[in-house]
Parts: structure tokens; sequence; C-alpha cells
């Protein structure tokens, strides 16, 4: 019978595990984490692991769905209302609030996010995270337009490609050069993003 991953973890230890475990596979990568590491490191055996999680990829998988909640929950990503209201004022804050230097989740997040090896196949809480972020993408861009924020001149779907081609490269750079990066010009990053995002979007 199959009885890994049954337990429930007590919420203290399962937070010092999934922050050890998120720090080992941001420093080595999904493939080459080392899970004997992470739980050396808290005190825990195996056999006492596989009784909360079913692999390395389970315990990904948690790592990705707990920062997701944190992070959605600090962004207080804005509502169609607010979007309509005022699209590009929505965005701007939102922008801010990604800029935060004091929610360390964030850049925790953005780095599992772009592992090139992590798992995302479908049905994994990565692709259900993107999924997730992709949709919020084409709900704020069918809202901009409608509201006239956004132009109309190209097809949405042009628009979409480009908004998530900008989103996606200048945060995978971000992550790639955080420890070069100075707080000044990691804080100037999303600005840069939404100025980007509004001259290739915005109304003439």
């Amino acid at each position: 019978m199959e009885t890994r991953g049954k337990g429930v973890l007590p919420a203290g230890r399962r937070r010092a595990l999934l922050e050890a475990a998120a720090a080992e596979f941001i420093r080595a990568g999904y493939e080459r984490a080392s899970l004997n590491r992470v739980l050396q490191a808290q005190g825990m055996s195996k056999s006492s692991f596989y009784h909360y999680f079913a692999s390395k990829e389970a315990l990904f998988g948690a790592v990705i769905t707990d920062l997701g909640r944190e992070v959605a929950e600090a962004l207080e990503v804005p509502s169609d209302a607010a979007l309509a209201e005022d699209f590009w004022a929505a965005v701007g804050a939102l922008a801010e609030r990604l800029g935060d230097r004091d929610a360390p989740a964030f850049m925790c997040f953005a780095a599992l996010f772009y592992l090139p090896d992590a798992p995302a196949g479908p049905g994994s809480p990565l692709a259900a995270a993107r999924d997730a972020i992709d949709g919020w993408i084409d709900t704020a861009l069918a809202t901009g337009r409608e509201a006239g924020a956004i132009g109309d001149r190209l097809p949405v779907g042009l628009q979409r490609h480009l908004c998530k081609a900008v989103l996606w490269a200048m945060d995978e750079w971000t992550v790639a050069h955080l420890d070069a990066l100075s707080p000044g010009e990691l804080g100037a990053l999303p600005g840069a993003e939404l100025d980007a995002l509004r001259r290739l979007l915005a109304k003439d």
C-alpha cells in the first residue's frame, strides 16, 4: 500500500523545511539539489520525510504552492474593477509592491519560477502558477483595452505575446544578475518593466 506523503507536518517544522528546501533549490537548481542536505540541516530522517512528502518533486511543489500563496496575498493583485477605473495607476501600484525589498518571498518565488530544470509538466504546481499569472495578464489586457487604457491597433494575441515576453525576459535577467544589482538598481526594475509595457501597450 502506498503510504508516502500522507502525514501532516506541524506548521513550524513545515515552514522551516520548505524554507531550507527553497534555498537549496535556488542554490543548486532542481536536478542537482540535494534532498539529503536539506534533511540533514533540518535534523529529519528520510523515513520521516517520506511520511510527509512523496518525493523531492512533491517537496518542490509544496515550496511553490506555499510561496505562491504568500506572494499573491502580499501583492494584493488589482481587481478588474480597479483596473477598469484607472488601469495604469493600478498596474503601477502593483509594480511598486513588486519592488518591495522587504518582501524576500517575491525574489525567492521568482528564482524558483525561472529555474530551467524545475518540474513544470501539466498538473504541476509550477504549471498552475504560470497558468494563473498568464490568466491574470489576459484578463488585465482585456480590461485595459475595454477601458481605453491599452491601444487596439495590434491584435490582442500579439499584445499578450509581447507583454509576456517583456515580463519573462526582464524577470529572468533580474534573477540571473541578482547578486550584482545594488538595492537601488533592484528597486528600480519594476518601474522599468512598467515603462516598457506602457510604451508597448498604452493607447496613443
